[in-house]
């Protein structure tokens, strides 16, 4: 699965135009997608070209993931996170 531009980089991008909501609609319906992620109670935000990944994940395997997919959008250097660990309840 590939997604966002291939030669140009975030900023190019981001001042050409595309929007912040652009980029975390692009980002989400990536999460969404992924049948091995839990993605529900991940936000996403975007401080300026960094995309922020905040909430709760249940899986250390979901936090790999989630970032993995918003760096192949924005590229790694844009991505921060900040998602939290939360024991699932039994």
């Amino acid at each position: 699965m590939t997604f966002g531009p291939n030669n140009h980089s975030h900023e190019e991008c981001c001042s050409e135009g595309h929007s912040a909501a652009a980029t975390i609609a692009t980002i989400s319906a990536a999460l969404s997608a992924d049948p091995d992620i839990d993605s529900s109670a991940i936000e996403i935000r975007m401080l300026g070209p960094v995309v922020l990944l905040e909430g709760y994940i249940t899986k250390a395997a979901d936090r790999e993931k989630a970032i993995s997919l918003a760096a192949m959008i924005v590229g790694p250097e844009h991505v921060q996170d900040r998602m939290l660990s939360r024991l699932p309840t039994q």
